[in-house]
């Protein structure tokens, strides 16, 4: 039939945008009605974008930075921390940086392993833990008290009987954009939420008069990917029987 449109549409072959640093701040300055960028206000940014990724773990937006790590545990142990608490990374490779337990913001859940199988452990709190008289009782760990400083430093209750692997999931801190062509270390649908956000920051510094419309704009945006930012598991629901007698 003469008349229709038989041409083949033609798609996109690829699914990798992403933004780096300075793409992110441009987009930002022109939400808020900045076109023009001193050199101080991109150094300002910066350190918006860094303080607002860290709101970030605060907020417990830190899902995809979650990671399994292992680390041995010999007879007697009561705590581990420093290369201890991180002596194997991601690639399964040794590791004797001191300092690197200091990225691990959390740990999630963790399990005491030997030839036996795995064990899960029951997390306690500070007092719980601190509450124990004889911390050097020793016995299979079933128990763990992760205490969030600086350094962190993971107890075991009751201390190793023999050697062990421990092998937990430990949500770890985001890295820094540091330089302008950094890219953003966030899972493609939470652009929006991050260019929302450092807007609103920038809008508190340099246009104060789109502060309220900025942060409406970001704390929706960042509640959708929050919604997004759960682990999804399958589940059941079983009807409640109520019994006429």
């Amino acid at each position: 039939m003469s008349g229709l449109n038989t041409k083949t549409p033609t798609y996109s072959t690829t699914a990798g945008f992403i933004l780096d640093l300075d793409m992110l701040v441009e987009e930002a300055f022109e939400r808020c009605g900045l076109q023009d960028r001193t050199g101080y206000q991109l150094k300002s940014a910066r350190r918006s974008v860094n303080l607002m990724i860290a709101e970030w773990a605060n907020r417990g937006l830190n899902l995809w930075t979650i990671q399994s790590r292992t680390a041995t545990i010999v007879k007697g142990t009561q705590s581990i921390s420093g290369s201890d608490l991180y002596s194997v990374d991601a690639a399964g490779n040794a590791t004797t940086d001191n300092n690197a337990s200091s990225q691990i913001v959390d740990i999630q859940s963790a399990v005491m392993s030997n030839n036996n199988g795995d064990f899960a452990m029951t997390r306690i709190g500070r007092e719980t833990y601190w509450d124990y008289t004889v911390k050097s009782t020793e016995g299979r760990p079933s128990q763990f008290y992760f205490e969030r400083t600086i350094l962190p430093t993971l107890y075991l209750f009751p201390a190793a009987d023999a050697t062990y692997t421990l092998k937990y999931y430990a949500s770890i801190r985001m890295t820094d954009l540091d330089d302008y062509t950094n890219n953003a270390q966030i899972p493609f649908r939470f652009l929006p939420c991050l260019v929302s956000g450092l807007a609103y920051y920038v809008s508190m510094k340099y246009a104060p008069d789109r502060i309220q419309i900025l942060k409406a704009v970001y704390e929706e945006e960042f509640t959708r990917a929050a919604n997004e930012d759960v682990e999804k598991a399958s589940y059941s629901m079983v009807p409640r029987h109520n019994y006429i007698r």
